[in-house]
């Protein structure tokens, strides 16, 4: 089940996003939860973090942003993730159906992700759900253990009215 993000959720989202099969494709480096605080009250403050919950623990989260003035109609599908323990259960497929049904519901037409290159399962999971691939961002990502640029993926979904 989708909700916002609280302050208390901060412990099981960092251990996702920490995790050694979820870090390398989202945003930041691991680090401490300490250091990890800040990171999580932007998160917060942006009002569109949310968490899936199965059972009642946090299973997975994501982020939307929606584009102003003539992109109001576009949201960015960001920060996405789902604890390792926990995949392979239809966690990532419920969360991304549920997120496209309220997006549509609030006059979303198009929806935008980006996706390292190098995550096929990934991309194979996103086109499985109608997105397509739209074109790529060379060199736009470099981890901190590797000597070598990622490129990212676009992928775009327009939703039916």
């Amino acid at each position: 089940m989708r909700r916002l993000a609280r302050p208390e959720d901060i412990t099981k989202v960092h251990a996702i996003h920490s995790h050694p099969q979820v870090s390398p494709f989202l945003t930041y480096e691991p680090m401490s939860l300490q250091d990890f605080g800040p990171v999580y009250d932007e998160l917060l403050a942006s009002g569109a973090f949310y968490v899936w919950t199965v059972g009642g623990q946090v299973a997975g989260f994501y982020r939307i942003t929606r584009y102003p003035g003539r992109a109001n109609h576009v949201a960015l599908l960001r920060t996405l993730a789902v604890d390792p323990e926990a995949q392979g259960h239809g966690v990532a497929r419920a969360m991304v159906q549920d997120a496209l049904l309220h997006l549509r519901a609030d006059g979303i037409r198009r929806v935008e992700l980006y996706a390292e290159a190098d995550n096929a399962r990934a991309l194979r999971f996103y086109e499985k759900m109608g997105f397509v691939r739209e074109g790529l961002l060379r060199g736009f990502y470099r981890r901190a253990h590797e000597d070598h640029d990622v490129d990212e993926v676009v992928m775009g979904l327009l939703l039916e009215s």
